[in-house]
């Protein structure tokens, strides 16, 4: 088993899309400052907490595990530092100093930057990788967000999640009456 212990947690940075290749979207971290200057709505996103999950690697695997990750994350992230926090009675705490993360720059030619929820949902909606429907994925995201950091908020993922189920809605309804 690789991992040993892993952590509920919330991020400094914010989320945002992003493409290796068209039609893929991924949800990437980028800095703060970043998503600021890309997202035409940047003060909905002001309001949000981050949710992700921090990984402590057994050392016996660690090799292993960081190649792995370094393949993975080879379309332009950069392995970055930074404090995993978490929030205990409102207020944020630093659970891990100094964890590895990857982290996207605009300079990343495959960066997107900000795009319009609708495109975005129905992108995910009709998308279809390795790994099954991009819908049930963000669906499986969304919900994982809710119960694993009930604490936080992300407006953005949630909206989107909103978005995909009414084009799911939608063509279920056009399926019907057909």
């Amino acid at each position: 088993m690789y991992r040993v212990q892993i952590f509920p947690s919330v991020s400094l940075y914010y989320c945002c899309e992003c493409t290796s290749k068209n039609p893929r979207r991924v949800i990437t971290l980028i800095h703060k400052e970043d998503w600021d200057h890309f997202s035409a709505s940047a003060i909905i996103h002001a309001l949000c907490c981050y949710a992700g999950m921090a990984y402590i690697i057994n050392p016996l695997y660690e090799s292993e595990v960081c190649d792995y990750l370094d393949y993975r994350e080879k379309d332009g992230y950069t392995l970055e530092t930074l404090d995993v926090y978490t929030i205990e009675d409102g207020m944020e705490k630093v659970i891990i100093h100094n964890a590895y993360c990857y982290v996207s720059h605009p300079h990343n030619p495959s960066f997107v930057g900000s795009e319009l929820l609708g495109d975005l949902a129905d992108r995910i909606w009709r998308s279809v990788g390795l790994s099954g429907r991009n819908k049930d994925y963000s669906y499986q995201l969304a919900e994982s967000v809710r119960r694993l950091t009930p604490a936080s908020f992300d407006s953005h993922l949630f909206a989107l999640e909103d978005r995909v189920r009414k084009l799911d809605d939608k063509n279920s309804n056009e399926t019907e009456a057909q």
